[in-house]
């Protein structure tokens, strides 16, 4: 038997009102999904333990069994595992991204904060801004590292866990309330505006028509991260295929393969089938018993506010992921079993995280049910079916009751 899970970030959505009512996932076409949903189960998910914030890390980690409640230590730690920074027991790693605020002549405190992601900056472009920063910001107490496009970090050696609020929860608003309470953190914010507003690459930008690349925002801040390996958990060896650090880091500190697919890049232009195809060749030739591929542009979307492409990123992972990956797995003769599922709504009318339960599809190819639901929040809701503790959710995939 092999397992699979399908994740689209932020793929769950509320009802629009420009498409009928419905939410992206129902609106989209997905003759995939809905050709599995008559031989799955189907229902919600709380990913989101109560009184913890919604994000991709929490999230994550429970679709993947481990229980954020236990395992959770801060979302900076796992990316810096994934970015191959060594943290000491007193290190505090804050994520750093570069974001784009306006490029105006009022004080930085009454500035805008307008991209979270900086138009999706690439990884060279940001490695250069990085080591400017690193050059008039680095000391012996903080030490900035390049990441994956606009998501970078920062290591504050015997630092704080500090409350800080993520950029993609303040787009559009003056930024002073949000900025951090410490002096130092703040004051670098303020500098990072300063060096990187005029930098070369940001002038080139703005004659291109591009959101400039022109502060940094920290936040997310924890601790070294102490997680159990997923084969000694679960009895399965695993590979993780994502373009995004912080998975990355998850499946490090698990123990998992990290698959590195060429073109991936968390966008909308990621590729889609080199995912699909990775994923059936760890399955089918290199010996994985299970694989979970993470797609990070549904999320993006939803932060941008764009419904048109968050219905196209939809309809991708159906058409350019999961039609290979069934296709494939069918013509093998294979068992296997595959959880589709989002690891929390990212809704375009707020542009950022909500701790609402997902729908999960969880399907089997030895299966013969002939249900009606198709796989939407609204089917979800009618089957009754509700995992409170999304962490479980591995254990149904696994059969291991």
């Amino acid at each position: 038997m092999k397992y699979i899970v399908v994740l689209g970030d932020g793929m769950a959505d509320e009802p629009i009102k420009e498409i009928e009512g419905k939410t992206p996932l129902e609106y989209a076409r997905t003759p995939v999904m809905d050709k599995l949903a008559k031989k799955s189960e189907i229902g919600l998910a709380h990913t989101i333990p109560e009184g913890m914030k919604p994000g991709s890390d929490t999230a994550n980690l429970a679709v993947l069994g481990y229980d954020p409640k236990k395992y959770y230590t801060g979302r900076s730690p796992l990316e810096a595992l994934s970015i191959g920074v060594p943290m000491k027991d007193t290190d505090i790693a804050l994520r750093c991204n570069i974001v784009t605020v306006s490029d105006d002549n009022l004080p930085y405190e009454e500035k805008t904060i307008i991209d979270h992601s900086s138009g999706e900056i690439t990884t060279e472009d940001a490695d250069i801004l990085i080591k400017a920063i690193q050059k008039e910001l680095n000391t012996d107490t903080y030490q900035f590292y390049t990441g994956t496009s606009y998501r970078h970090l920062l290591i504050w050696n015997k630092g704080s866990v500090v409350e800080l609020t993520p950029p993609h929860d303040v787009l559009g608003q003056t930024i002073g309330q949000y900025l951090p309470e410490d002096a130092k953190l703040r004051e670098m914010m303020k500098k990072s505006y300063d060096i990187l507003n005029n930098h070369p690459i940001n002038v080139e930008r703005a004659k291109k028509g591009l959101n400039k690349a022109n502060s940094l925002w920290f936040w997310g801040a924890g601790t070294r991260p102490a997680l159990d390996s997923f084969e000694g958990k679960f009895g399965k060896k695993g590979a993780m295929i994502s373009a995004v650090d912080l998975l990355k880091g998850i499946a490090k500190g698990t123990d998992m393969f990290n698959i590195d697919v060429y073109g991936a890049n968390g966008t909308l232009e990621t590729n889609w089938e080199g995912k699909a195809n990775a994923a059936v060749k760890a399955l089918l030739e290199d010996g994985y018993d299970f694989v979970y591929i993470h797609m990070e542009a549904p999320d993006e979307m939803g932060h941008q506010g764009s419904l048109e492409r968050k219905i196209k990123s939809i309809e991708y992972i159906d058409s350019r992921v999961l039609d290979i990956i069934v296709n494939k797995m069918d013509a093998s003769g294979k068992d296997y079993r595959m959880l589709i599922m989002p690891d929390h709504p990212t809704p375009i009318s707020c542009r950022t995280h909500t701790s609402n339960p997902v729908p999960y599809m969880l399907y089997d190819s030895r299966a013969n049910k002939n249900k009606t639901w198709l796989y939407n929040e609204a089917d979800a809701a009618k089957s009754g079916n509700v995992v409170e503790q999304g962490y479980t959710l591995m254990n149904k995939l696994l059969e291991r009751y």
